[in-house]
């Protein structure tokens, strides 16, 4: 059975990032992150082989904004952090190319 995650437009991921309880989560590699990130996002590479090992060490009882390029590698991301106990989390639909 998949694990269900919700998928938030931007504007609507936009506006929850002003909450400073989340989490903003960079799914992407560290040269995309170091070219352009989100502010205040942590960057844990899905691509990266240490990947499960980097999200079990976060806190499950957060809540965590999951973003990529185009939505696809967040939207793994979620699927296996519900895989492993996260509750809340949200993907961003469409990912970064999905800004107006």
């Amino acid at each position: 059975m998949q694990e269900k995650f919700t998928s938030l437009t931007y504007p609507l991921f936009m506006a929850q990032c002003l909450n400073p309880q989340v989490v903003l989560l960079d799914v992407r590699t560290a040269a995309e992150f170091n070219d352009f990130h989100l502010p205040n996002a942590v960057n844990i590479d899905i691509k990266q082989p240490d990947f499960t090992h980097e999200i079990a060490e976060l806190d499950p009882q957060k809540t965590y904004l999951v973003y990529c390029s185009l939505g696809k590698r967040s939207a793994n991301a979620c699927l296996l952090m519900r895989q492993m106990g996260f509750n809340k989390v949200f993907n961003l639909k469409g990912g970064l190319q999905s800004a107006p």
